[in-house]
């Protein structure tokens, strides 16, 4: 995969992605790293959520900052890649001390999908996982392929796995005022499908045995594990109040384009944070609440824009894990048996 050299406008200041696979491109890890203890919220609607500090993040909590958001494959067993983004964030100089103690710390948080093999299965290193994507990350920009926590990732689960097509990962970014930005980044494994809601067209779901795509409404659902993630990034600097408003539109766009969404047997979880780079005045509200609709709409289209870039990413390459695409946050998928190339240093 070429690389890609993001410019201002194309990138999200204050954050970098970066993404590990296994050898055999089955499983992965994909994180963002912030260049401090960037606000953050979480908003999980999925019945079967795996997670990783996430009730730290509710709005009356002490610490509501993160140094990264991880997604990873693995199910719980991935929940270890929190570790080596941790230790490698502290080595690059990130982290803080609190309660008055010199030893610094880095909070992170993260959520699951569940991408486990239905044969016999030795463990990935995950925790190693976590401290290759986080040393190869880059600036974010957009993209789309089955790299990091996307590299196992499959769509349409409701007839049974073997009727299920490729997930993927993808990033989008969007101006959303002057020197402002959002990027939304979607990992799609969804138990549902994914269509395109601007034309009601299936782009990717359950096919039958002569391969034509069964809309998920004329299915008799198989009770299947399955997730889509997102993580909202802005460099607009607002309160995290707000930012619980844009995790809400950043999932009704989730539920726009994979049906069914937010079941019993998946993990759908929104992420969002606030980089705070945009040291400008905060923009003017004309009343109260308008500066977080305006960053859900935008946060709600973006979110749709990825789930389809990566369903229909999944289709372009061929149905074997770990496939390329266009790696979003820099080159490469950050396979286990490639070197990865260190990020700079945190601040």
């Amino acid at each position: 995969m070429a690389k890609q050299v993001p410019s201002s406008r194309s990138t999200v200041p204050g954050v970098r992605l970066g993404h590990a696979a296994t050898a055999t491109g089955s499983s992965g890890v994909s994180v963002l790293l912030f260049d401090h203890a960037a606000p953050t919220v979480v908003d999980v609607r999925g019945g079967a959520s795996g997670t990783y500090d996430t009730a730290s993040l509710s709005l009356d909590a002490t610490f509501g900052g993160r140094w990264a958001v991880f997604f990873t494959g693995g199910s719980l067993f991935g929940l270890d890649a929190a570790g080596g983004i941790r230790d490698e964030i502290l080595r690059q100089g990130g982290g803080q001390s609190v309660f008055a103690n010199r030893n610094r710390i880095a909070q992170v948080s993260g959520a699951v999908l569940y991408d486990l093999p239905r044969t016999t299965w030795t463990r990935p290193d995950y925790r190693e996982l976590g401290r290759r994507a986080a040393r190869a990350a880059h600036p974010i920009v957009e993209g789309a392929g089955r790299v990091g926590a996307g590299s196992g990732a499959r769509i349409g689960k409701y007839l049974g796995h073997g009727h299920s097509q490729r997930g993927a990962l993808a990033v989008v970014v969007e101006p959303v005022g002057r020197g402002t930005r959002m990027a939304a980044l979607a990992v799609v494994n969804a138990v549902g499908a994914v269509r395109d809601p601007s034309t009601g067209e299936w782009i990717s779901g359950a096919r039958d045995d002569a391969g034509r795509l069964v809309p998920p409404e004329l299915s008799a659902p198989t009770p299947l594990t399955g997730t889509t993630l997102v993580a909202i990034v802005t460099n607009v600097s607002v309160p995290r109040s707000t930012l619980q408003r844009v995790a809400a539109f950043a999932h009704a766009g989730l539920a726009r384009a994979v049906v069914p969404a937010h079941t019993t047997t998946d993990g759908d979880t929104v992420f969002v944070t606030s980089t705070g780079s945009d040291t400008r005045r905060r923009p003017t509200e004309s009343r109260p609440g308008e500066l977080g609709d305006r960053l859900g709409a935008v946060a709600e289209r973006i979110t749709v824009r990825a789930i389809v870039r990566a369903a229909r990413e999944s289709n372009r390459t061929s149905d074997r894990p770990g496939d390329g695409g266009t790696s979003p946050g820099g080159p490469g998928s950050g396979r286990s048996s490639s070197r990865s190339r260190p990020a700079g240093r945190a601040r």
